[in-house]
């Protein structure tokens, strides 16, 4: 594949309006590509509030004692497994059939 030639901008605004109306991958000779490794490369983290109830917390803690982990770790490990679950049901969802309960 021949990928197309990325043109000279003279200014970001230009620029902009190139991207916003071609697809990068018009731009890639994949044929070319080499696979790369980034080792330092960690996930952008957000903060945010979450209200529990007590007892859900003492549990939380609790568990993630047990597994000598911050419960924070296990919070993440669980919304990461029941999101995984989640999305794995909708992709193999019959297409047109409502996947809620």
């Amino acid at each position: 594949m021949n990928a197309r030639r990325i043109p000279t901008f003279s200014s970001e605004d230009e620029e902009h309006e190139f991207w916003a109306d071609h697809d990068s991958a018009d731009f890639v000779d994949w044929d070319s590509a080499e696979p790369t490794v980034l080792p330092n490369l960690k996930p952008t983290m957000v903060n945010i509030s979450l209200r529990l109830p007590t007892p859900m917390l003492h549990e939380l803690k609790l568990l993630a004692n047990k597994r000598d982990i911050a419960y924070s770790a296990l919070l993440k490990q669980f919304l990461a497994e029941r999101l995984d679950q989640e999305l794995r049901h909708i992709d193999t969802a019959p297409t047109g059939v409502a996947t809620d309960k």
